[in-house]
C-alpha cells in the first residue's frame, strides 16, 4: 500500500497499545509531530527496550504540535468488545488533539468511524510512519505506568512484570487467586477462572 502524499500537512499518526492483555486498559496515543523538530529513534515501541522508551517519551512529549493518549478500561472492553473499545480510543485521542491534523494515519488495517478527519490504515505503520511510531511509543509508556500502579494495588498477580499479558506466571495466579477488578472478564482465560473460582450452590 503506498502512503498519501503527506508533504506540508498536519499528520496525526494513531497507535493502541494493550489490545491482547487479559488485564488492565487499553491505551490509545494520538500525535502530530513537528516537522522543525526531527526526534531520532522513533520507530514501533515493541522494537526498542523499556529504557529507550522511557527516554523517548518525554521528548515526544515536548517536542511535537499536539499529542493525546486515551484509556479504555477493561469494564468498557467487556461491555463493548476489545476491537471497539480499541476503535473508541482512536477517536477519542484523536478528538482530544489541541490541533486540527489534516489526515491521520491510523496502525492496522481497520479504521474508526466518525473520525474527526480523513484518515487511512497503515498496517505496520508503527515501523513505516515516523508519527505512527511515536503514537506507538506514547502509548506503550503510559500503560506500562499504569500497569506498575495497578501491581500495588493488585498485589499478587505480577502486573508489573507481565503488564496483563497472558504469560505462564499471570495464568498461574489467575488459577490461584482468581481474576481482580481489572481482569477483562469477556476474555477467555478469565473467564474460564471465574468459573473455576466460583462456588455453585445447586
Amino acid at each position: 500500500m503506498k502512503l498519501p502524499p503527506i508533504a506540508g500537512r498536519l499528520i496525526a499518526g494513531v497507535d493502541e497499545a494493550g489490545r491482547g492483555p487479559l488485564a488492565g486498559p487499553v491505551v490509545v496515543a494520538a500525535v502530530i509531530l513537528d516537522p522543525k523538530r526531527r526526534i531520532h529513534g522513533l520507530g514501533d515501541s515493541k522494537a526498542l527496550s523499556p529504557a529507550r522508551r522511557e527516554q523517548l517519551a518525554p521528548i515526544i512529549g515536548s517536542k511535537s504540535l499536539a499529542h493525546a493518549v486515551i484509556e479504555i478500561d477493561a469494564a468498557m472492553i467487556d461491555r463493548i468488545n476489545i476491537f471497539q473499545a480499541t476503535m473508541d480510543g482512536m477517536r477519542r485521542a484523536l478528538a482530544a488533539l489541541e490541533i486540527e491534523p489534516e489526515l491521520a494515519l491510523i496502525d492496522g488495517n481497520r479504521l474508526p468511524a466518525h473520525l474527526r478527519c480523513p484518515a487511512q490504515a497503515i498496517v505496520r505503520g508503527d515501523a513505516r510512519v515516523r508519527a505512527i511510531g511515536a503514537a506507538s511509543i506514547l502509548a506503550k509508556v503510559h500503560r506500562d505506568r499504569v500497569m506498575h500502579a495497578l501491581d500495588a494495588q493488585y498485589p499478587g498477580y505480577g502486573f508489573a512484570v507481565h503488564k496483563g499479558y497472558p504469560t505462564p506466571e499471570h495464568l498461574a495466579a489467575l488459577r490461584d487467586l482468581g481474576p481482580c477488578a481489572i481482569h477483562r472478564r469477556s476474555f477467555a482465560p478469565v473467564l474460564a477462572a471465574t468459573y473455576a473460582n466460583t462456588e455453585f450452590d445447586f
